[in-house]
């Protein structure tokens, strides 16, 4: 399919709908990862919507993929903007009525502030891949790593096929953030007792950015249920390490939580 763009947070953002419209069934909201946008997260969201017969609707945050770019740096508190300003209008955007939010990383992160804010309505349940609550010296390392890579190594060309121009946007935004000082006291587990909804976490054991503590972060101070799928041989990325595992886990846990 195509990109399209909507407008929302003052940026026009690419985006693609899969499957049945928001008076039909649920929605299934994908929020991608620090570098990720809608083409990354390849065919993965139309087996989702086979496999549930959700709707989904796949959007590269501003500075990402397709969509505008952004004046950099980005503020410390971005993923607090993109949970309470973008994402709320993203939803109204496409009168989503019914939506299970899907966040990788960063994705994971927004997708947690945004269930945990006291301001989410017709939020039905949360899938979280490696999400941060707060930041560990394992995550520092291995994004200054990524710094070295782009800089000097391949990682600048792998990216720039999907960003395109906005490759170093995407890349620049993203790292600047996470290895500024500022950004090691950023932590967002207040806002988990707020959250009402069931959560599934997946993790992998080889995970570079981040350890099982978030995981048991959510699982201690969520105010919903909190199911876990953790994965040996899985790095950061368990919808592309492990996809068989993901896709039938997912799958169940949204059938189990809603009638799609």
């Amino acid at each position: 399919m195509m990109s399209t763009f909507v407008d929302a947070g003052e940026h026009q953002l690419e985006y693609k709908w899969l499957g049945p419209r928001p008076e039909e069934a649920p929605t299934i909201v994908f929020l991608h990862e620090g570098l990720g946008c809608v083409e990354m997260w390849r065919d993965f969201p139309e087996q989702v919507v086979e496999s549930t017969g959700c709707g989904a609707l796949v959007y590269s945050r501003a500075g990402y993929g397709r969509s505008y770019p952004i004046h950099l740096p980005r503020p410390v508190d971005f993923m607090h903007i993109e949970a309470l300003k973008v994402l709320p209008e993203v939803l109204e955007k496409f009168h989503i009525r019914d939506a299970i939010l899907f966040g990788h990383s960063d994705g994971g992160s927004i997708a947690l502030i945004f269930a945990g804010s006291g301001k989410a309505k017709n939020i039905l349940s949360l899938v979280l891949e490696a999400p941060h609550v707060f930041v560990e010296p394992i995550s520092v390392e291995s994004i200054a790593g990524a710094k070295e890579n782009y800089d000097h190594g391949s990682l600048r060309t792998g990216l720039e096929k999907y960003h395109g121009t906005n490759v170093d946007c995407a890349f620049r935004g993203w790292n600047d953030v996470w290895l500024n000082p500022q950004f090691r006291s950023w932590n967002i587990e207040s806002y988990l007792p707020g959250i009402r909804v069931p959560a599934l976490v997946i993790q992998g054991e080889q995970d570079q950015y981040g350890t099982l503590r978030q995981v048991r972060a959510i699982q201690d101070s969520s105010g919903g249920p909190v199911e876990t799928l953790v994965l040996s041989d899985c790095g950061h990325s368990p919808h592309r390490d492990q996809p068989g595992a993901v896709l039938d886990n997912v799958s169940d846990f949204i059938k189990k939580h809603i009638d799609c």
